[in-house]
């Protein structure tokens, strides 16, 4: 069952395996939040906390779960690129020349971000259209 224990547990198993040079300095929270139709999910500061949102509509079994492997993997990118972390911000714009890409790419995302785009445009709007 999809819920914010799932989705945290998720956080943790990705930070471990793929992203285990990046400092942990704060308390990072992952939790399924918001309806949207144009957005996968969000990284914002919670005081001294980072929240990672997912997009609600996730919950369903009808969203691929490496949709959200994906998801999760973009926002730790901003994590550690220390936009809404205490990590130092390394550029002026969380998406300057394609560095989230990039960076997926270089930590083996690429097969996962290819399919996402895929399933984006020819799935996700009649899932958005029975969701909503």
């Amino acid at each position: 069952m999809r819920n914010n224990y799932w989705l945290q547990n998720k956080l943790y198993q990705i930070w471990e395996l793929l992203f285990p040079e990046v400092p942990k300095l704060n308390k990072v929270n992952c939790v399924f939040k918001g309806k949207w139709k144009n957005k996968f999910g969000h990284i914002a500061e919670k005081g001294k906390n980072t929240e990672i949102a997912i997009n609600s509509l996730f919950k369903s079994e009808l969203v691929p779960e490496y949709i959200i492997d994906t998801t999760i993997a973009h926002e730790l990118i901003h994590y550690m690129h220390g936009f809404n972390s205490p990590l130092p911000q390394q550029f002026r714009y969380p998406h300057k020349n394609g560095i989230v890409t990039k960076e997926l790419l270089k930590r083996g995302f690429g097969h996962w971000e290819r399919k996402e785009k895929s399933w984006l445009r020819k799935e996700w709007p009649k899932v958005y259209k029975e969701l909503t």
